[in-house]
């Protein structure tokens, strides 16, 4: 769950300074830039209501059935892999620059670590419809219980930590399709 506390600065969420110094209470939080919320919020998706985490882990599921299906079979598993590194290297930032700005350890609209995670899971899953679903809900689930020592990489600072706790439980997804896939249930 996505909390509200105060920032690193000492600014509560609506952004005004917690000081009796009239100089400090002008203090007012600078927006994130544009590039950074663009990518943290997964081009708006993250906007989205309820559950913003949820609409960016449906919208990659979409995008890489979509994408996947042009791909050589050869080249589906590496690509997914590649551009999940790619968004967790670049969310990490853009992540960090969003909840500096809002003053929100973890803003329920970055949801680029979702995007992230559900890649992962989806990494080597073969293209079905049940196989999507399978990738999805297992991603949704480990996201949303953190079973320890995900719950523990939220402690990481800033973008790391929004980040990577999705990536562990992406990494959980994966591990689990590919036991599904290798037991049959999945083909």
């Amino acid at each position: 769950m996505k909390t509200a506390p105060e920032c690193s600065t000492g600014l509560p969420r609506e952004g005004k300074a917690v000081s009796s110094d009239p100089a400090e209470a002008k203090i007012h939080r600078l927006p994130a830039p544009h590039w950074a919320t663009v990518i943290a919020t997964f081009f708006g998706i993250g906007r989205l209501h309820p559950g913003p985490g949820t609409w960016g882990s449906a919208a990659t599921v979409l995008l890489w059935a979509a994408l996947s299906q042009a791909l050589r079979p050869l080249l589906r598993a590496p690509i997914a892999f590649g551009i999940a590194i790619a968004v967790i290297f670049i969310g990490i930032p853009a992540a960090t620059l969003v909840s500096r700005a809002s003053g929100i350890k973890d803003p329920p609209s970055v949801v680029i670590d979702e995007v992230a995670g559900q890649l992962i899971a989806l990494i080597a899953a073969p293209l079905a419809w049940k196989s999507f679903l399978a990738a999805f809900i297992l991603f949704r689930v480990f996201d949303i219980i953190k079973p320890p020592p995900m719950r523990q990489l939220e402690k990481l600072p800033e973008g790391t930590g929004i980040v990577l706790d999705d990536v562990a439980a992406g990494v959980c997804a994966f591990v689990v399709m590919q036991l599904f896939q290798h037991s049959g249930l999945l083909k």
